[in-house]
């Protein structure tokens, strides 16, 4: 059965981004459902996979970062509004049988992703 989670990755100090808020929706025909928010650990991980198992099913997903909130709680000094707040990531599952991770890289002034296993 295959599961699904991510980190954050703070590349501005080169450590996990620990506390940050994350909002797991799941998108279909444009509706999103709110299906779970999780705050990420010391290592910037989440304690355990997002779905797994018969909960994680083929579709549309999308993950929300509170990145702005996070630079904030670090002491930050960001301009207004905030080049980076909000970080959505939306993807797509194919095959629930495997593993979908999807880690944020992040910076106040950039970021990126990519699917790990």
């Amino acid at each position: 059965m295959g599961k699904l989670s991510t980190h954050v990755l703070d590349i501005s100090i080169g450590k996990p981004g620990a506390g940050v808020q994350v909002a797991l929706y799941a998108v279909e025909a444009g509706h999103k459902t709110l299906l779970k928010t999780e705050v990420t650990n010391h290592d910037g991980r989440c304690n355990a996979p997002l779905l797994e198992g018969d909960s994680l099913k083929p579709g549309q997903y999308e993950l929300v970062f509170a990145a702005g909130d996070y630079f904030d709680k670090q002491g930050v000094e960001l301009p207004s509004p905030k080049f980076i707040d909000r970080v959505t990531l939306a993807f797509g599952v194919a095959d629930a049988s495997q593993n979908y991770h999807v880690p944020l890289v992040v910076s106040p002034w950039a970021y990126s992703t990519y699917r790990g296993s």
